[in-house]
């Protein structure tokens, strides 16, 4: 059956197409009201749309290096770890060297025998202090990207924390001679001379890591209200449009009722 098959009053035609847009307004303003967006699609608002999907795509992008950033800086955190307890076994070689000063022969040689046990502790905890397969502590290396671009960045070098890399040497002759004694106290000296250097470039790099990750969060943060701003819908709004074509909705269905009546005069006349 064709469109003008059933004829309708002007009135009624009026009232139906009144009704029809206020669905379709309903319809809309339900989706809004379900979805918290006013632009849920490109044909809602092309560039509101595409403007706040790069924006929210960037803050994905973004969210990723964040994660990185967050395990870079538990890489560090071992490495800091690390050299705290490397520092406490090297203040305890200083105590066994302490000892030594005034010990008998016999008693050095059990001394330097404890002092070779805690470098091997140490070159031991030094190889452990990793992370994710990234040790700082045996010379290795991390970097850490801060844009999705790729052009910021930084580049976290570690060192050898073993005794070995920290130029310890073995004690010699069991301590017999009061210069190798104080040969093990240079080192001793040295080595956490070096720890210290070392652990302010960690937490220095560790201070710029977490700065970033700062920045990155208020950054998403900002592309996602933004994103929010071109596409979200003000709920109070919206509700008050629903409440108001729910009315006009009643209304319509009313008009069109009394626009009918000419032809339910017409119907009686044959009645």
């Amino acid at each position: 059956m064709s469109f003008g098959d059933i004829t309708l009053t002007a009135g009624m035609r009026a009232n139906l197409l009144s009704l029809q847009s206020t669905s379709a307004l309903q319809a809309r303003t339900q989706l809004r009201l379900s979805t918290g967006k006013k632009v849920n699609s490109a044909m809602d608002d092309a560039a509101a749309f595409f403007a706040a999907q790069a924006e929210t795509q960037r803050a994905g992008d973004l969210n990723a290096l964040k994660d990185s950033m967050g395990e870079a800086i538990q890489t560090l955190k071992a490495a800091d770890q690390g050299i705290s307890a490397i520092t406490k076994l090297l203040e305890q070689a200083k105590g066994l060297i302490s000892q030594a000063r005034s010990a008998t022969a016999a008693d050095r040689a059990t001394l330097a025998g404890q002092f070779d046990d805690l470098m091997t502790q140490i070159d031991e905890l030094a190889g452990d202090a990793s992370y994710k397969g990234t040790n700082l502590l045996d010379s290795g290396a991390l970097t850490v990207t801060f844009n999705e671009a790729g052009t910021a960045s930084i580049t976290i070098t570690g060192f050898d924390a073993s005794s070995t890399g920290l130029a310890i040497g073995a004690t010699a002759n069991a301590w017999v001679a009061d210069a190798d004694i104080d040969a093990a106290a240079d080192d001793i000296t040295a080595a956490l001379a070096t720890l210290r250097l070392q652990s302010s470039a960690m937490s220095s790099n560790s201070g710029i890591v977490n700065t970033r990750m700062e920045f990155t969060s208020n950054l998403i943060s900002t592309l996602l209200q933004g994103a929010t701003n071109l596409t979200g819908a003000d709920l109070n709004e919206e509700g008050a449009n629903m409440q108001a074509l729910n009315v006009q909705q009643q209304l319509g269905i009313s008009a069109l009722s009394l626009s009918s009546t000419s032809m339910q005069a017409v119907l009686r006349l044959f009645q």
